[in-house]
Order: structure tokens, then sequence, then C-alpha cells
């Protein structure tokens, strides 16, 4: 892999996981400037270490485990002056987040394969009702539909989203226990 070619997909990958990180850190870290060091560090290290990252892997769940690391890191320099977890702990909590964000993304996964299952007229309403600062009754009156109509319509909506999300989960579950 040539060097713009390796940082392309580092910053690609890093970006859209960004947010996640900052938030697996200030769980594990919650002093607000301690876990922007951290964060910072982490960044560093990620990039140093994107060579040993197989592509098409979980990018997530690495840079989880590299952040984990910088954490205790952070804990063993503080020392026993303050009052923080200790490593056990921040590894329990750690392996907890690390399993509810692998939950959180097979759950936008099955959302999103539903989404994609919908009629072109419903997912042209699911997409103008959540775009930024967009209301039902501006939605409504954008698509010509009463009020009324409208709630039903989204009611109707996140249902079958609902629905078709819990038979894709639960189709999961079942292939995994067998």
């Amino acid at each position: 892999m040539n060097d713009s070619t390796k940082q392309a997909d580092f910053v690609r990958l890093f970006s859209a996981n960004q947010r996640r990180i900052q938030t697996f850190i200030l769980t594990l870290l919650p002093d607000r400037d301690q876990a922007q060091d951290v964060m910072q560090n982490t960044s560093v290290v990620l990039w140093q270490k994107f060579d040993t990252f197989e592509l098409g892997t979980d990018f997530t769940a690495w840079a989880f485990r590299i952040a984990r690391l910088e954490v205790l890191s952070q804990i063993r320099r503080q020392g026993k002056g303050r009052l923080v977890f200790d490593e056990s702990m921040c590894n329990d909590l750690a392996d907890e987040l690390t399993e509810r964000d692998a939950v959180s993304d097979s759950r936008l996964r099955a959302l999103e394969g539903c989404v994609k299952k919908l009629s072109a007229v419903d997912r042209d309403l699911l997409q103008r009702r959540y775009e930024e600062g967009a209301t039902i009754k501006a939605v409504a009156e954008a698509v010509g539909r009463p009020l009324e109509g409208m709630y039903k319509a989204m009611r109707r909506i996140h249902h079958t989203l609902f629905e078709c999300t819990q038979r894709k989960l639960s189709a999961t579950d079942e292939s995994v226990a067998i």
C-alpha cells in the first residue's frame, strides 16, 4: 500500500470512528482534560500502528484496544494521588463498552437494511422528517398531506422499521446460537 492510499484509508476510518473513540475514552476516564490528552495520544498511536491494522476488519475494536491501553497508561501515570478507576475496573468497563458497541453496530446495520426495504415514498418521508430542523408539520406541508395523516404515516413507518429490525436481530441471534 502506498503512503497516500494508507493515509486516505486511515483518515477515512479515523474520521468515521473518532466520536466513538472519544466517547469510549471519556467513559473510562471522566476527567475531560485527561481524556483529551489520552485521545491525542491514542490518535498518534493509531497512526503509528496503522500498518498493523488489517483493512476489512473492525477498525473500532482495534482502536478501542489501543485506547484502552492508553487509558491504563494514564491511570498508571496518575498514581494514587487522585480517585480514579483501578486497572481491573477500567478493563471490565472497557470490555462492557466494546460489547455494547458491537450490539449497537448490529442494530444499526439491521435498521439500515430495513430502511432500504421501505418504499421510495416512505424513505422520502423518513428522510425529510429527520433532516436537521425538520418538523412533522413542515414535512406535511411540503408533501401536501394533512398533519394527522403525516403522524399516522410516521407511526406506521416507525412500526414497520421496529418489526423489521427485531426480525433481523432475532434471525442473527438464532444463526449465532446454532
